[in-house]
């Protein structure tokens, strides 16, 4: 592992895009954030960016 910092960021990056997206949809209740089209449009894009950030922290140059 080239570099553990980007890899854990980008893990809890993944994870939260995931909330996110769980709560735009309304799956998971109880947050100003739950049926709110905005956060079904980001959670995904944050989780891309994490799955990016996790392999350029893998990557070994």
């Amino acid at each position: 592992m080239r570099n553990p910092l980007a890899v854990v960021a980008g893990l809890v990056m993944v994870l939260a895009g995931a909330v996110f997206t769980l709560q735009g949809l309304g799956y998971v209740g109880g947050s100003p954030m739950s049926d709110v089209d905005f956060w079904a449009i980001a959670g995904p894009a944050i989780a891309g960016l994490g799955v990016a950030l996790v392999i350029v922290g893998l990557r070994r140059h």
